[in-house]
């Protein structure tokens, strides 16, 4: 029936029809495991007709393998799902099918995760999936998650219309839906995650290898390291080690431009040719300048200042490890690590639930700190600041950066001690969420009294906070 409804139309029509029957049959797929006979049969006869592998309608084929096969492929699935420019504003319908057909396949293998148990290699080539529908949106793969973060449990549909305006309208560009796309993804990784039979596979080196470390990843063996032992307990290690450096070198890069100090103008510039000011020494000479000889007497030489202020500032980073703040609390540690490595930066960590614990002495390395946090459990802020407060020593040198959503038990006393330490003179930064997609709550009475003290919460992408860092900082 519907290649016959295609066959019928008119030219235009029957690309509008051909666009439709590959939508119609993504929507079945995506919310009806099973399949649909006549839209298959359509489909594939389009696929087919404008020139494109049946590979495309495959739900067990990768975006891997296709493009493996067909390598011309690739370059249209990047930026796939971003607006292109139209040719004297119309539309080129032919184009829209081929598009169909590609959007159709990213989304499908992205967002149709089925039900049951996924093995290492199903987890893996979703990870690739996922990594191409990133391309199309036109980001790098693990952008979205990437930090390769997200939340907590199994993922249902995609949550968006394919076609975004309708099946009327012209192939989407779903890049604007990225703040939403992206803890969709890690969402759906960390119900995959928690499908597997992880234990079965750390214990098995081949299988453990094929295991690409995420946030939902980590977050799932730091739960249950305890529980593991001798290869297993070894595997896990190493993939928790191979995230900690990937991510510290991403955030170091942000970091490392960082000088700490001011320039201390009180002391006098040392007098080498390194620190020679050759356009101040030019131009506070310009009155020596000959016009008959062509030449310029300089009788002063000018140096620029570079000693700076050699005050030590102190970074006290607390941070909830209650289990909504598994993300925040990989993010931080690792960044802590980074601030610890600069000169003259005092890092001191602390870790909470319903007890706190002073993670100071392993501040410089992540991979170390990480083991011995222990996630889960409830909140009590006002353990972590028994712990803080005696840190702070010099207020004016010392910034207090606290990581929660604050879903406190104590919620008056746990301000009123917050309240203090920004009267005290220290720079008091509260942060609802430190991840790679932003997503997170904040308790609403605590936004509301930071935002009278004056110390605003800060929520959304970690370099947010690196910013806020940097600033105190240097």
């Amino acid at each position: 029936m519907s290649e016959q409804i295609i066959e019928g139309a008119s030219a235009p029509d029957a690309e509008e029809n051909r666009r439709q029957v590959l939508y119609w049959r993504l929507l079945a797929r995506l919310f009806d495991p099973e399949e649909q006979a006549g839209l298959e049969s359509a489909s594939l006869a389009v696929v087919e007709d404008i020139g494109l592998p049946s590979a495309l309608l495959d739900p067990g084929a990768s975006v891997d393998s296709v493009v493996q096969r067909h390598p011309e492929l690739a370059a249209e699935f990047d930026g796939l799902m971003t607006p292109g420019p139209d040719e004297d504003g119309g539309r080129d319908r032919a184009a829209e099918v081929r598009r169909a057909a590609l959007v159709s396949k990213v989304l499908l293998n992205v967002f149709a995760t089925g039900s049951g148990t996924v093995t290492a290699e199903q987890l893996a080539r979703w990870q690739s999936d996922a990594g191409w529908l990133e391309r199309a949106l036109g980001c790098r793969p693990g952008e979205l998650r990437g930090g390769r973060g997200g939340a907590n449990g199994a993922g249902g549909g995609p949550g968006v219309s394919p076609t975004g305006t309708g099946f009327g309208g012209p192939t989407p560009d779903l890049s604007r839906l990225i703040p939403e796309i992206g803890p969709e993804l890690g969402s759906l990784e960390a119900g995959l995650v928690k499908r597997m039979h992880l234990r079965e596979v750390l214990a098995d080196p081949a299988l453990a290898s094929q295991l690409t470390p995420s946030m939902s990843l980590i977050e799932q063996l730091l739960r249950d390291k305890d529980n593991l032992s001798g290869v297993a307990l070894a595997n896990a290690k190493s993939l928790i080690r191979r995230y900690v450096d990937e991510v510290a070198q991403v955030l170091r890069t942000q970091v490392e431009k960082a000088t700490v100090g001011d320039i201390d103008r009180s002391v006098p510039p040392k007098r080498v040719f390194r620190n020679l000011d050759l356009d101040r020494t030019i131009w506070k000479n310009l009155t020596n300048w000959d016009p008959e000889g062509e030449r310029l007497y300089v009788d002063r030489l000018y140096y620029r200042h570079t000693s700076r202020r050699t005050t030590p500032q102190r970074l006290i980073v607390v941070v909830d490890q209650s289990g909504s703040m598994v993300d925040s609390m990989v993010n931080c540690t690792i960044l802590a690590s980074i601030f610890a490595g600069l000169p003259k930066v005092d890092v001191h960590l602390i870790a909470y639930d319903t007890q706190a614990l002073d993670l100071t002495p392993w501040a410089h390395d992540p991979f170390e700190t990480l083991l011995r946090t222990k996630l889960g459990g409830g909140t009590d802020g006002t353990v972590a600041m028994a712990l803080a407060q005696p840190k702070i020593a010099e207020p004016r040198n010392t910034v207090v950066v606290w990581i929660s959503d604050f879903y406190e038990w104590r919620t008056d006393e746990l301000f009123e001690s917050m309240a203090a330490v920004h009267r005290s003179g220290a720079k008091f930064i509260p942060v609802g969420s430190v991840t790679s997609s932003g997503r997170g709550s904040v308790n609403p009475w605590f936004r509301e009294k930071f935002k009278d003290l004056g110390t605003p919460v800060i929520s959304g992408h970690i370099k947010k906070l690196v910013h806020e860092l940097k600033t105190f900082l240097t």
